[in-house]
């Protein structure tokens, strides 16, 4: 991954990029928690893209597991 000119050599993977403007992060656990948030922030900021979503697949109704995120460019 790069970011500003600087090439990072790092585990970060990226579940889907969707039309080369929304980044979805795949989880199933039993609460989105703030680490699940800071790691799409982060994913975010290095793509400089401005929304991103997590989704919760282990929620009973998925529209409670589903957290939308801007990145404030």
């Amino acid at each position: 991954m790069k970011y500003d000119e600087i090439i990072i050599e790092s585990g970060y993977r990226l579940d889907m990029i969707v039309v080369d403007s929304i980044i979805i992060e795949n989880k199933t656990v039993r609460k989105i928690l703030t680490i699940h948030e800071a790691q799409l922030l982060t994913y975010l900021k290095l793509k400089n893209l401005r929304l991103g979503f997590i989704f919760n697949w282990k929620s009973v109704l998925i529209k409670d597991g589903i957290k939308r995120m801007v990145n404030n460019l």
